[in-house]
């Protein structure tokens, strides 16, 4: 044996055998990353709501959810939308159940004034159960 060789055996054929290992590393690497990245894709938006020490409100059966981010967006759920079809989805809302209550959840950071105008939109559709969603308080 030479100084810095490896001893080949007498078959001196190359291997036809697939390495996997690369192969499985890379696949736990990329499920790994999948596990750690799906939370974010969830479509939430992200508030800072205020906090309160009001008890929680019960479920109603029909209930129509917006969001008013910090920089004044509007979202109907989680859609992005302006406020010509949130008045719109309001008076489809109202007409479809009387009955149904808007829950308004804004950013601790939004002017009161942009959340009277979702208010006003929403009793000239013909809501008039609306609640603002808070955050618990904080321990």
């Amino acid at each position: 044996m030479a100084f810095g060789r490896f001893e080949r055996g007498a078959d001196d054929a190359p291997m036809s055998d697939i390495n996997m290992t690369p192969l499985i590393d890379v696949m736990l690497v990329l499920l790994v990353i999948f596990i750690l990245t799906a939370p974010l894709l969830s479509g939430r938006i992200a508030l800072r709501l205020p906090p309160s020490a009001a008890a929680p409100a019960p479920r109603p059966p029909h209930a129509l959810d917006v969001s008013v981010d910090r920089s004044g967006r509007l979202y109907l759920g989680t859609e992005a939308v302006d406020a010509a079809r949130l008045a719109q989805a309001f008076a489809a809302a109202a007409r479809a159940a009387p009955d149904t209550e808007l829950r308004i959840r804004a950013d601790s950071a939004v002017p009161y004034g942009r959340v009277a105008a979702v208010m006003g939109a929403a009793q000239h559709a013909g809501l008039s159960h609306i609640g603002l969603v808070t955050a618990p308080p904080a321990r």
